[in-house]
């Protein structure tokens, strides 16, 4: 389903339950209200009798004519009878002969009572009772006065109200229903933009999304269109990298050529082509670096990745290589220390910096990582010569090298630094307390 027929059919589930819990609350207190209301009117109509007895010597008398006319019409769902203390009829009003109510109730003088009864015959009635003490010689009497109606024009009632209320509740739902489907397709125009706008990058359209949406979704925008930016980035690095890694060959492969052509060289065509092949070796290596670091990085959708486990790693495996150096490495770093990247920068950038480290030092190599003011701090440390302040910044450049009599490229420590840098961080060179090189990479942390 989608978010729209979700949320429509959620709403209209609990505004449904809500509708019918509100009319059973308003049906109930509109029933109390009437029967509230038609309790005062059997009183009043029970009062109006009271006023029109008269008493003799052999008790009550009533006017043929009362105030009340639907007394003197049979069958006219108002009823009213009167009973002495012995449950005897005294009296009872026209309109109830072979009605089966009011029955007696017992009451004492001054008592009232309601009572909602179901006659033999079927109908309902509403019963009101009240309990007199007449004063008619010596002694006075009592008698229970009885007045009771049919509950046909009550449920008519209730039924017009019931009626008129699923009406206006169901209009109300409606109306309510309608308002949401209409806020939902504001409140969701965003995302279908952001769709459209999806559909155009995929069929090539546009480069990325163009539009402002709300703060809920723009993190999402911001990080597809980071990570479209990365992607198109290094498709860049990687058609520049092969088209200058094509370029730079053509010289050492030309001159490889016309040596080979002039095979009367002897000994200096191999030495020539040697020399080619560590040119031809050393454009290789730094085009495909610059490949792999060329542009801005995009960290925000990368998992963590362990330091400690990168450089335990990469220790193990130079302990191998310089085996015959017995080389002491000391791993200073916290388990839970993380860095938000790609793997495959740290290793590269640990990779060389460790190797240089190993290749330079004495006995002893140290790595370590904390945190200080917002900048998570990789130190390599040594033993070994170290590097001097006036080198520091040359030997960070590409293809510059400490001891020219020592095998590599050069461009080790310039890797680093374009790595860190392409994360927003910076590399410095200090001096270690073990007598060395402390190179630090200082990243976003």
């Amino acid at each position: 389903m989608s978010l729209r027929a979700r949320v429509v059919a959620s709403a209209a589930a609990v505004l449904a339950v809500f509708i019918l819990l509100t009319s059973l609350a308003l049906e109930r207190a509109f029933r109390e209200t009437a029967e509230s209301s038609r309790e005062e009117r059997l009183l009043a109509q029970i009062f109006l009798l009271m006023a029109a007895a008269e008493a003799d010597s052999d008790g009550l008398v009533f006017p043929d004519a009362l105030a009340e006319a639907r007394f003197s019409l049979p069958g006219s769902g108002l009823y009213a009878r009167v009973f002495d203390m012995s449950d005897r009829l005294v009296w009872e009003s026209a309109s109830a002969m072979g009605i089966p109510e009011p029955s007696p109730m017992d009451l004492v003088p001054g008592q009232r009572r309601l009572e909602l009864r179901r006659g033999g015959d079927g109908e309902g009635y509403l019963v009101e009772g009240f309990g007199v003490s007449w004063e008619t010689g010596e002694l006075p009497r009592h008698y229970v006065f009885l007045v009771a109606e049919d509950m046909a024009a009550f449920n008519e009632e209730v039924g017009r109200f019931r009626g008129s209320l699923a009406v206006w509740l169901g209009a109300m739902a409606l109306l309510m229903l309608t308002a949401l489907v209409l806020i939902l397709a504001w409140g969701l125009a965003p995302l279908r933009r952001v769709s459209t706008e999806v559909a155009a990058i995929e069929s090539g359209n546009q480069a990325k999304i163009l539009g402002t949406y709300p703060s809920e979704i723009r993190a999402l925008t911001d990080n597809l269109n980071g990570l479209l930016a990365h992607e198109q980035a290094r498709q860049r690095r990687l058609d520049n990298a092969l088209g200058d890694l094509a370029h730079s060959l053509k010289t050492p492969l030309a001159v490889i050529r016309g040596a080979i052509g002039d095979a009367a060289g002897g000994a200096d065509v191999g030495e020539l082509m040697k020399e080619q092949l560590a040119r031809m070796d050393n454009i290789i290596a730094h085009q495909l670096q610059r490949a792999r670091t060329g542009g801005l990085l995009n960290t925000t959708l990368a998992p963590p990745v362990q330091i400690g486990r990168i450089a335990d790693r990469l220790i193990a495996s130079l302990g191998k290589v310089y085996r015959d150096k017995g080389v002491r490495a000391t791993l200073e770093i916290p388990p839970e220390t993380q860095l938000n990247g790609i793997e495959g920068d740290l290793l590269e950038m640990l990779g060389n910096l460790l190797d240089n480290a190993f290749k330079w030092c004495r006995k002893e190599v140290r790595i370590g990582a904390h945190r200080s003011k917002g900048l998570l701090v990789i130190a390599i440390e040594d033993d070994g010569p170290g590097i001097p302040p006036r080198d520091a910044e040359r030997l960070l450049a590409r293809g510059a090298r400490a001891d020219e009599a020592v095998p590599g490229h050069g461009i080790g420590l310039a890797v680093a630094r374009e790595i860190c840098e392409a994360y927003g961080g910076r590399l410095s060179v200090e001096s270690s307390t073990l007598g060395g090189a402390r190179i630090c990479l200082n990243l976003p942390a």
